[in-house]
């Protein structure tokens, strides 16, 4: 009979596989056992499950990944390591994957599922199952988890006794923060654009639960708080398994964002390609403390479209102060005036005082649309938001208009200071707003940024530097103009008035 040797080192990873809630979630760094534990956790529950009239315990699983690849190379090579062939029962290699188990009373069928082709989702969408574990559930969305608990409970049947237990099991290296589960977990707030239907949709029920795995290291750093060296964490988990300096070495030659997410298990968005804005750093771009709201302009850039995304910011000696972002989903430009609004009235009350908002944005969206013939700046206007085009949607001018602000020093300190609470926009910066490597021979990537969920707040962004007078400076030279002037625009190559369009009369600078 085939026997299995399992110690959990860790108490977090112990108490996931014991957990026999619903819905069960684990986060952990690189290294920290999750996946072993939740194989352990499937014949566990197998080998708990109610024998039948028969005498035999039966149970059916669903093991899902997001593609076909990661399946077979890190959780099926994972399940075999621990259940080979030789011992379980053969695997069939024939898709759906599947190991028909049958060890002594136990009868368990674990079927593994890559959710990357239509045809695997209506795979799911026909199984009965006992229970179900989404590895690296990072990569799952929330649609699929949904349709996943619809397939639970279903085996064995009733009429054979029913499941002694039923539900589903996670586990996950850190994922972004504004995925499901840090919101479920209640590791991330609830993003304020969130409509209360979708709101709902992520409120954490009761028998779900979170866990989250010390991270695998600890920092230490110097007197100003700069990270300077990494040593073993003492309470990291599954360290009996490891070869010595498996962390140490791990870490060489890596980012910081990479660090942060797989080793000391912190949300992020690590860099997919190259990263536009290679001079940004964190520790020096990022304040420590929430930025205090001043008593001068306050500029606001705005990308438009059905994820619209704005971000607000003031200038202050030469220096650009970035207070808040918006960044919304499927929202039309009426609804986006109203969190505009909210945002503005924030902006005031940390003043103490009513401030001048300049707001700009893409050239395009002074075009009518052909179905109500209305563009998004009148939208704004009409909702008591003066919003200008900036001069130019040149895309290498946008970039260079905040490169410049990032590498500028005003008396020792960066021309460039996010506040913590843009979120969105300093994950972008730190690779999230990235040029997608081509797939052939070389280091080759696109010549524009990739459009994902990080490139609408920085289109803003850009938008925000250009009416600030950004790229004015880098075509005329010496320092940041003045701002742009919301009743006429300027093209920054030739030097020559524009005409703006208001109400069909030709408006120049004066």
């Amino acid at each position: 009979m085939a026997e299995l040797n399992y110690k959990p080192d860790g108490e977090v990873l112990r108490t996931y596989i014991r957990d026999l809630s619903y819905f069960s979630g684990l986060q952990g760094p690189v290294g920290s056992g999750k996946s072993v534990g939740s194989c352990i956790k499937i014949m566990m529950l197998a080998s708990q499950q109610t024998a039948d009239t028969e005498g035999v315990r039966r149970t059916r699983w669903a093991v899902i990944r997001n593609t076909n690849p990661q399946l077979k190379t890190t959780t099926i090579k994972t399940w075999l390591e621990w259940f080979p062939e030789d011992k379980w029962g053969k695997f069939n290699w024939s898709p759906p994957y599947t190991h028909h188990i049958k060890v002594g009373d136990i009868d368990a069928e674990i079927i593994f599922l890559a959710l990357d082709r239509p045809d695997d989702v209506k795979k799911l969408l026909s199984l009965e199952l006992t229970g179900a574990w989404v590895n690296e559930a990072r990569e799952i969305p929330k649609s699929i988890i949904d349709a996943i608990t619809m397939r639970l409970g279903r085996f064995p049947p009733m009429i054979g006794g029913g499941p002694s237990w039923y539900g589903m099991f996670c586990d996950t290296n850190p994922p972004p923060e504004d995925h499901w589960w840090p919101i479920m977990s209640g590791s991330a707030p609830m993003p304020e654009w969130m409509g209360h239907e979708e709101a709902m949709t992520l409120k954490r029920p009761d028998d779900w639960t979170f866990y989250t795995q010390p991270a695998g290291m600890v920092e230490e750093k110097d007197a100003e708080g700069l990270v300077v060296s990494y040593d073993l964490n003492p309470d990291a988990e599954n360290a009996m398994y490891h070869v010595e300096g498996y962390y140490p070495k791990m870490i060489q030659g890596k980012t910081k964002s990479w660090i942060d997410v797989y080793v000391m298990n912190r949300m992020g968005t690590l860099v997919e390609g190259k990263p536009v804005y290679n001079q940004f750093s964190r520790d020096t771009h990022v304040a420590k403390e929430p930025i205090n709201v001043l008593q001068t302009d306050v500029y606001v850039g705005i990308d438009f479209g059905l994820t619209p995304a704005a971000v607000f910011a003031q200038r202050q000696m030469g220096r650009w102060h970035v207070l808040r972002e918006i960044v919304a989903v499927d929202m039309g430009m009426v609804r986006f005036s109203g969190l505009l609004h909210e945002q503005m009235a924030d902006l005031n009350e940390a003043a103490a005082s009513p401030l001048n908002y300049k707001v700009y944005g893409d050239p395009a969206g002074d075009q009518r649309a052909q179905t109500d013939e209305t563009t998004p700046f009148e939208i704004l206007r009409r909702n008591k938001i003066k919003a200008y085009p900036t001069g130019t949607n040149d895309v290498a001018l946008r970039i260079e208009s905040v490169n410049s602000s990032l590498v500028r020093m005003v008396e020792g300190r960066a021309g460039l200071l996010v506040d913590p609470s843009c979120k969105v926009l300093v994950a972008g910066f730190e690779g999230g707003y990235h040029y997608r490597r081509l797939q052939v021979t070389g280091e080759r990537f696109t010549e524009s940024p990739e459009k994902n969920r990080f490139s609408h707040v920085h289109d803003a962004f850009q938008y925000l530097m250009l009416g600030g007078g950004e790229g004015r400076a880098l075509t005329m030279g010496g320092k940041a103009q003045e701002p742009v002037n919301g009743r006429g625009q300027y093209n920054v190559f030739k030097r020559k008035p524009v005409a703006q369009a208001r109400g069909g009369v030709m408006q120049r600078k004066r």
